[in-house]
């Protein structure tokens, strides 16, 4: 219980030094009152939270949640910001390598979830011989509600 009232705890001095420093209007963190700031408050707490308390069950979401609140607010103030949708899968896999570090677990899909989004990233200057890759994204970006049911009825039905 005393992990959680500290979890609690930090998102409320997060949350109230947020706005505070919104109402005094200080003119250096005028780009920081946004929406995009309050998640990656709500990602850096839940990470010192993990930390803090030496429980890592919040250190993924943590990571994907601050990682999210980055790319959204890279994309709403830097021009030369990424917006592909292999940025999601490189937070993700960024965030199962934290994890690994530190409870040795999800070291292989963190892995294949990095090169697949770097491989995404740049697949406009792809050789000739990874043809095969754009068909495969292709089928994806099409399929991808169905393969998200699959999966989630495979998790389901799975026997532990």
């Amino acid at each position: 219980m005393k992990k959680q009232q500290t979890l609690t705890a930090y998102l409320l001095i997060g949350i109230g030094v947020f706005f505070l420093l919104q109402q005094l209007n200080i003119p250096i963190l005028s780009n920081f009152y946004s929406w995009q700031t309050i998640i990656i408050l709500i990602g850096l707490v839940l990470l010192i939270h993990s930390y803090v308390t030496k429980s890592y069950q919040n250190l993924f979401t943590g990571t994907v949640i601050l990682g999210l609140g980055i790319h959204f607010y890279g994309i709403a103030y830097y021009s030369f910001w990424i917006d592909h949708w292999a940025m999601y899968l490189l937070i993700v896999g960024i965030a199962f390598i934290i994890r690994y570090l530190h409870t040795k677990e999800g070291i292989i899909p963190g892995l294949l979830l990095i090169v697949f989004a770097i491989i995404m990233l740049f697949s406009i200057q792809l050789p000739v011989w990874f043809n095969w890759i754009y068909i495969v994204v292709e089928y994806l970006e099409r399929f991808w509600p169905v393969i998200l049911i699959v999966l989630g009825l495979y998790l389901l039905k799975r026997k532990k």
